[in-house]
């Protein structure tokens, strides 16, 4: 499964057929906010939202970025992942 940081979308994604799973960001000084994660039905069960929240997070900390979850499933996957929880920005 091929993740790809489409920036012109400001978005991690997925495809299959036509079928996309995304997680958008929106970047801020020194830090991303991460608002919004959709996963069609047709990649229900294949654990395609973490590893579309790997690659983004894996991506933030490359970049030497705070990430600022107001997406519920990143902030859920992050909770659930300590070894994220490094990267969660001032208040998060």
């Amino acid at each position: 499964m091929d993740i790809v940081r489409n920036e012109a979308a400001n978005r991690f994604e997925v495809a299959v057929g036509d079928d996309v799973a995304f997680a958008e960001y929106r970047l801020e000084p020194g830090a991303v906010v991460f608002p919004h994660t959709v996963v069609p039905e047709a990649f229900s069960g294949q654990g395609v939202a973490g590893k579309l929240a790997e690659s983004a997070l894996a991506w933030a900390r490359a970049e030497g970025l705070a990430v600022k979850p107001t997406c519920s499933f990143f902030a859920g996957y992050i909770k659930r992942h300590a070894e994220h929880q490094d990267l969660l920005a001032e208040g998060f």
